[in-house]
C-alpha cells in the first residue's frame, strides 16, 4: 500500500508506504551501490539510482477505501531518487576532490531541473541522511531527491513567514538574517563570496548549521558555475569540520530548502538555503526529540549556539589547513 492521507488538524499530507518496511539493512557480503554489484554501472563518478522502495512513485496504486468525510486520501504520485556520491564505499562529502564535488552539485541541479518539469511535482527536495543515528540502513555515501505532489508543511510555513515579513518591511528576511549574523559575527562558522554558513540564533540543534545564498536566488538551478563551486566547497568544509568535533563520522540530516515548482517568483522574499539537523550533543550522546518537541513542536536546544559555533568554526579551520 502507498497513498497520501490528509491531516485536517495540520492541513498537511502524511505519506503512507507499508512496503518500506521491507527495506534491507546493508548486506554483510556486498554493497548494491558499489561497482560489481550488478545494480549500478561498473564505472561511475556520481549516479542517479531509482529508489527500490519509494514512498512516492510515477504510477501509484489507488488508495485503499478507508477514508471518508474529512479523512481524504489521494495517490502517492511523485518520484524518489537516490544520488550516489561516489563508487568509493567510504567516501563521504569531505573526502571527494573538488572536481568530484562539482560533479555532485551538477547532478543535484540537473536532477532537480528534470523533476520539476512534471506538473504533478509541486516541490522537489534534495536531502541527505548520514549515519545510523538518523536511521541510515545503507551506509554507502548517498543522498536522495523527493518530488512531492504537495508543498511540505515546514517549507510552506517558511514561505508564508517570509512573504509576510516582506509585505511588512519591504525586505527579504534572509538578507536581514545575514546582516544580523554578520553584525554579531560569533555565530558565523564560514563565509565565501557566494554563501554564508552560520548556526542560527534560533536553531534547536546544537550544531544546526544553515548555509544561505548571498544572492536573491531560490533554487540550485539558478546558480552560476562559480556559485556551484562555492557551494560544493563550503559543504565539504562544513561537514569536514563537523567530523573533527568528536573525531568521528558526524551524523546529520541535511535538507536544501528551495522554491516550489509552480512557476511563480519567490526571489523577493525567499532564498535558497540548506539546513543541517545533526543529532549529536556529545561524542556518543544523542539529542532526542521527546514529548515537548514532538507533541508541541516546542523546540529546545541543550547547548548555547554561540559556544557550538565557536567549536565548529575552529574545527572547520583545522580541516581546511589539513586539506
Amino acid at each position: 500500500m502507498a497513498e497520501l492521507r490528509y491531516n485536517p488538524l495540520l492541513r498537511d499530507w502524511t505519506m503512507v508506504a507499508s512496503a518500506r518496511q521491507k527495506r534491507p539493512n546493508m548486506p554483510t557480503s556486498h554493497c548494491p551501490f558499489c561497482p560489481g554489484s550488478g545494480k549500478v554501472p561498473e564505472h561511475y563518478d556520481v549516479h542517479v539510482y531509482h529508489n527500490d522502495f519509494p514512498v512516492l512513485s510515477e504510477n501509484p496504486p489507488e488508495p485503499d477505501a478507508v477514508g471518508g468525510a474529512l479523512y481524504k486520501t489521494r495517490p502517492a504520485k511523485g518520484k524518489c531518487e537516490v544520488i550516489l556520491y561516489s563508487p568509493d564505499h567510504y567516501a563521504t562529502i569531505p573526502d571527494l576532490s573538488r572536481a568530484h564535488m562539482q560533479k555532485l552539485v551538477e547532478l543535484w541541479s540537473h536532477t532537480f531541473a528534470q523533476l520539476e518539469r512534471d506538473p504533478d511535482h509541486k516541490y522537489v527536495m534534495i536531502f541527505e541522511n548520514r549515519g545510523e543515528e538518523v536511521g541510515v540502513t545503507m551506509p554507502h555515501p548517498h543522498g536522495q531527491i523527493y518530488a512531492y505532489p504537495f508543498i511540505p508543511l515546514k517549507v510552506k510555513t517558511e514561505l508564508v513567514s517570509c512573504q509576510e515579513y516582506f509585505q511588512e518591511h519591504g525586505r527579504n528576511m534572509f538578507a536581514d538574517m545575514i546582516a544580523e549574523e554578520q553584525r554579531f559575527a560569533q555565530r558565523i562558522v564560514l563565509e565565501n563570496d557566494s554563501f554564508i554558513a552560520f548556526i542560527p540564533f534560533f536553531t534547536d540543534y546544537p550544531y544546526g548549521t544553515f548555509v544561505v545564498s548571498k544572492a536573491n536566488k531560490t533554487a540550485i538551478t539558478e546558480f552560476t558555475e562559480q556559485e556551484k563551486r562555492d557551494l560544493g566547497e563550503m559543504l565539504q568544509q562544513v561537514v569536514g569540520g563537523m567530523d573533527r568535533i568528536y573525531d568521528r563520522l558526524f551524523p546529520y540530516m541535511m535538507v536544501m530548502h528551495q522554491r516550489p515548482s509552480d512557476g511563480k517568483h519567490y526571489e523577493d522574499f525567499y532564498r535558497f538555503h540548506i539546513e543541517f539537523y545533526p543529532p549529536l550533543r556529545g561524542k556518543d550522546r544523542i539529542k532526542y526529540n521527546a514529548s515537548s518537541e514532538t507533541g508541541g513542536w516546542a523546540a529546545a536546544n541543550p547547548m548555547k549556539v554561540e559556544e557550538t559555533a565557536q567549536v565548529l568554526r575552529v574545527k572547520i579551520n583545522e580541516w581546511r589547513k589539513e586539506r
